[in-house]
């Protein structure tokens, strides 16, 4: 969409947002995420459609929680939303060092030891703790990260969310016809490839595997790249600790499915890839998204004829 052709609402949302990033971005992040934390919960109070959602996906995933226990974990995560808008508004300032010292790394060895190996490396992650300081912090350790991108239709709203992916270090891919084609040339340069993949995203390819007990449509792209490539598929992870400093854990390589035909493998990797995710929100349930529709899309059902 052309700056030209945008609507009065785009207008508006990129003034709040260049100003909520402008404004709050500039104070320190001991004032910025406790007002986050605040404000998350008023705005979910508001959003209905988001808060009906995310009750529902609540729901789904963990069907024995109670109702009071359902609300408590609603209210974190609206908390949670709003920690992780002002940390985002801080990365655009923050310097390298400070990232270092908000945000530790364990695993790193797991990405070291396939850069060695001249093979490259696929990290899969999921919209879990702050992933844009996964993205940062890996940056600032020297990784040397290809991350794929969906960009956004503000031309104004991608530059800044582009410029904030980039400032630590990563290159950016947006999604599209040539995406495929630069993440592989990108493992072949012996770089790391980072791919959020616990969305239902049109228009990519993808494959129904099982999440919190549920068919859900998951991009396959990350397993195809790394059966490809022959490089390892890495779970890696940020979440949020108790004193508000985050830790960021790159996993062990995923193990190789069995011997069979290429869809076949890039299902079982992409589902292997998917209880990673899971396992992660399980730990940590009040820091994944829970208002995407993630079970958007269902298989067709063959007794339906």
């Amino acid at each position: 969409m052309s700056q030209g052709r945008l609507r009065l609402q785009d207008h508006l949302l990129y003034a709040g947002v260049a100003g909520f990033l402008g404004g709050i971005g500039r104070l320190p992040l001991g004032v910025s995420r406790p007002l986050g934390a605040q404000l998350g919960p008023l705005v979910m109070a508001v959003n209905a459609r988001d808060r009906r959602r995310s009750r529902s996906h609540l729901r789904i995933a963990f069907p024995d929680l109670e109702k009071a226990a359902v609300r408590d974990l609603l209210r974190r995560n609206a908390r949670h939303v709003g920690m992780l808008l002002a940390e985002v508004a801080w990365l655009l300032q923050a310097t390298a060092e400070e990232l270092t010292g908000l945000c530790t790394i364990t695993g790193v060895e797991h990405i070291e030891r396939a850069l060695a190996a001249g093979t490259g490396a696929v990290l899969i992650t999921g919209h879990c703790g702050n992933w844009e300081i996964l993205n940062a912090r890996l940056g600032a350790a020297g990784i040397p990260l290809t991350i794929a991108v969906r960009s956004l239709s503000d031309p104004r709203l991608d530059r800044i969310i582009t410029t904030l992916r980039s400032r630590y270090g990563s290159e950016v891919v947006p999604r599209g016809q040539d995406a495929g084609r630069r993440l592989a040339a990108a493992l072949a340069a012996n770089r790391v490839n980072g791919l959020l993949i616990d969305q239902d995203i049109k228009d990519i390819p993808g494959v129904f595997v099982p999440f919190f007990g549920r068919p859900a449509w998951t991009p396959s792209g990350a397993a195809a790249l790394a059966l490809r490539r022959g490089c390892p598929l890495l779970p890696t992870f940020d979440h949020r600790l108790p004193d508000g400093r985050h830790q960021v854990e790159v996993q062990p390589p995923l193990p190789d499915p069995p011997p069979g035909a290429p869809e076949e493998r890039v299902i079982a990797l992409t589902a292997a890839a998917t209880a990673a995710i899971e396992r992660q929100i399980r730990a940590y349930p009040e820091q994944w998204t829970w208002m995407h529709r993630r079970w958007r899309r269902q298989p067709p059902n063959p007794a339906a004829g």
